[in-house]
């Protein structure tokens, strides 16, 4: 039966208890007239690292070690030697801890909490503690108290909860990028590493990312795709060399990078674990390293086993994605002008966004072609639906336009041809639903303007470039309204001005229709953005469109502008092998090319250094060569930088941000008037235009 502690006033040495408290005055009294079984329990208490507490007597009077005192903060001192139900009354009957050990004191029957939190803990996180309670027993066998040893588990705790916050997260992962991402910012801090990287096979070599512990990385560099470097098929990298064998490997100690180091991070590793991934589409493995030796216990093991197992499948499902994503997007892009016509009088430029999620192929199209006349001719169509057969049946129609455009090129003698082609698909097919709507314009650069004419599509807009009270305006042309394809009707056409200066905009309508929007908004909206464009530029127009109705669409998103220039532009390009020597060839290629065409100094500065940014970036990201093009007119100097790499293009917002590094991003922002990123038909172009002040050398020197 419990009892009180036993007074047996058998001479003692000293112990830390004596010197600890003044006992004397508690109901446990003098330590020295303890029982010898219980001073024994006190003693092994007070010298454990380990946090212990003893409570003794019928009212668990407390005693605790240093360990156990910093678990309970504040509480001590105060809670030497008073009984338990009083230092921690806000919980003692509430969350049961009193109850379990009254249990334990009543009844001698040992008890586990295998996660509990410590009712002193006062932090605004509560730590989470595997405890265990046994009785105490004095030297005649009679329970006099209990004691109580207490295991923190919070590190544990969080990154099982991390764990579950990882699994959340890649689950809305689609591209292997994200899934490198995702994968590299959870693993440094839910295992506070030095070093992790992500592995993955690309078929005949590896490509791997990697993230270091206190690297500077900004919101930008968040969003952007990762910087993967190339290995060989037979690197000695821990992580190549697990993901070609499949077996895990941990080095508890040691230089376990110093054969395959690429700089002085690598160099510091002592402890590193690899684990593959555990997947039948991808091969690959996930590493996590630190700068002092590990031992890698079996909870730290079976964490990241676990972890690499939701990398594996998260890789699986990334990889498949971009396949799917990829064909879609190649027969789609396919389907449309890789390059559009390079006039000295019009300048044009077009941009194409998949609507959904980028997965699968649609039906909107454009096209620009130079027609027998001498006269430009350019379209705008959309072919209802989101899959191969509204590709399809898209390049029927362009096909089919082009073809009728050379013979006949009068728009409506076009869209009459175009009516009966559809007409005669849909009978094919067995059905009426075919919902085409297109407008086609031939643009008379030497007659200053353009006739239009439309079948069901949105209204075509018109910059101004010189008004009346010397602001840019914009006008919808009042295109005579016809059905779309395919329903027999008639179209008839329109011609207006279209002088130097003047910019032609052509737009399916994912560009203004938004859901719960009235459709009037979402063209005001575009008007409105168009009009208050810094210039008429056709791609910087482009991007203008696609951003000036707020809110995201599920349609296809495509727009095709052609501007007069007031005067003729200057044009050059240079292709940029994917070699480390490259930025710099740019760089003093561009200065050279500027200064020749007597380029304003400042405007040479920052456009040789925005570009060799963005050639740096290509490299890295694409892996690929690229294509620098550089056009110069009166107002603006206009440059682009293509690859033809794949990855980091997948839904709109994506495409909206600048694939480089958070430097070059706020570069080009700083030194830019504008600036965008466009998809092309095997790749991506990232551009920017900057304006040339009024009063500085023109081209020629003007």
């Amino acid at each position: 039966m419990p009892g009180t502690v036993g007074r047996i006033p058998t001479p003692s040495v000293p112990t830390p208890v004596a010197t600890a408290h003044p006992w004397a005055g508690t109901p446990l009294g003098d330590p020295q007239s303890w029982d010898p079984a219980v001073r024994a329990v006190a003693d092994v208490v007070l010298s454990s690292p380990v946090p212990m507490a003893l409570l003794l007597g019928d009212d668990l009077v407390l005693l605790y070690n240093d360990g156990y005192a910093e678990l309970i903060g504040d509480r001590h001192p105060g809670a030497l030697g008073r009984p338990a139900a009083e230092v921690f009354a806000e919980v003692w009957r509430e969350d049961g801890a009193g109850e379990a050990l009254e249990r334990v004191y009543r009844l001698g029957e040992p008890f586990l909490e295998r996660e509990a939190v410590l009712p002193a803990d006062r932090q605004a996180e509560p730590a989470v503690f595997t405890r265990g309670h046994s009785p105490v027993r004095d030297s005649t066998d009679r329970i006099v108290g209990v004691l109580t040893v207490s295991a923190q588990t919070t590190q544990l705790t969080r990154q099982l909860q991390s764990l579950s916050d990882f699994a959340a997260a890649l689950s809305g992962t689609l591209t292997l990028d994200d899934v490198a991402r995702v994968t590299l910012r959870y693993c440094l801090h839910s295992f506070d590493a030095d070093r992790v990287s992500f592995a993955v096979d690309e078929g005949t070599a590896w490509r791997m990312v990697r993230r270091i512990r206190g690297e500077l990385l900004d919101e930008a560099d968040e969003r952007l795709p990762p910087l993967w470097r190339r290995m060989a098929a037979d690197s000695a990298l821990p992580a190549v060399v697990t993901a070609r064998s499949g077996v895990p490997s941990f080095a508890t100690d040691g230089q376990p990078l110093r054969d395959v180091a690429v700089d002085r991070h690598d160099e510091k590793i002592r402890a590193i674990a690899a684990l593959p991934l555990r997947s039948t589409v991808v091969r690959g493995a996930l590493t996590v390293g630190y700068q002092a030796s590990r031992p890698w216990s079996p909870a730290e093991r079976a964490l990241l086993a676990a972890s690499a197992e939701l990398v594996g499948q998260a890789a699986e499902r990334a990889r498949r994605f971009e396949t799917q994503h990829g064909t879609a997007q190649l027969l789609q892009r396919s389907m449309l002008p890789e390059q559009l016509p390079d006039l000295p009088r019009l300048r044009i430029a077009a941009r194409y966004d998949p609507g959904v999620d980028g997965n699968a192929a649609g039906g909107d199209f454009y096209d620009a072609f130079l027609l027998p006349t001498g006269a430009l001719g350019v379209v705008l169509g959309d072919v209802a639906g989101h899959d191969v057969q509204a590709a399809a049946r898209m390049g029927q129609v362009r096909a089919a336009l082009r073809a009728l455009a050379l013979s006949d090129p009068r728009p409506d003698a076009v869209l009459g041809g175009l009516d009966r082609l559809v007409a005669s698909l849909g009978t094919e097919g067995g059905t009426h639903e075919l919902f085409v709507t297109v407008v086609f314009g031939v643009v008379d650069v030497d007659r200053e303007r353009i006739t239009l004419a439309s079948a069901g599509h949105p209204a075509p807009l018109i910059r101004r470039g010189r008004s009346d009270d010397g602001n840019p305006t914009a006008e919808f042309v009042d295109v005579p309204p016809g059905p779309p394809l395919g329903l027999g009707g008639r179209t008839r056409t329109v011609t207006v001005p279209f002088r130097p200066g003047d910019t032609l905009l052509l737009y399916s309508d994912g560009v203004v229709e938004r859901r719960w929007q009235d459709l009037a908004a979402g063209l005001a909206g575009l008007g409105a953005a168009v009009s208050a464009a810094s210039g008429g530029d056709p791609r910087a127009l482009c991007a203008v469109a696609t951003a000036a109705v707020p809110g995201a669409t599920e349609d296809d998103v495509a727009v095709l502008a052609v501007e007069h220039a007031v005067r003729p532009s200057r044009s050059a390009g240079m292709e940029v092998p994917a070699e480390p020597t490259a930025p710099s060839r740019v760089r003093h290629w561009m200065t050279a090319q500027l200064t020749e065409w007597q380029v304003p100094e400042a405007v040479v500065g920052a456009a040789v250094l925005c570009t060799s940014e963005l050639t740096t970036n290509a490299l890295l990201h694409a892996g690929t060569a690229a294509r620098v093009e550089v056009d110069l007119s009166v107002e603006r100097l206009l440059v682009s930088v293509a690859d033809s790499g794949t990855r980091g293009q997948v839904t709109r917002a994506q495409t909206d941000t600048l694939s480089s590094r958070g430097r070059g991003l706020g570069l080009i922002e700083e030194l830019s008037d504008t600036w965008g990123t466009d998809p092309t038909v095997r790749g991506s172009t990232v551009w920017f235009e900057i304006r040339i002040p009024p009063g500085e050398p023109r081209v020629g020197g003007a």
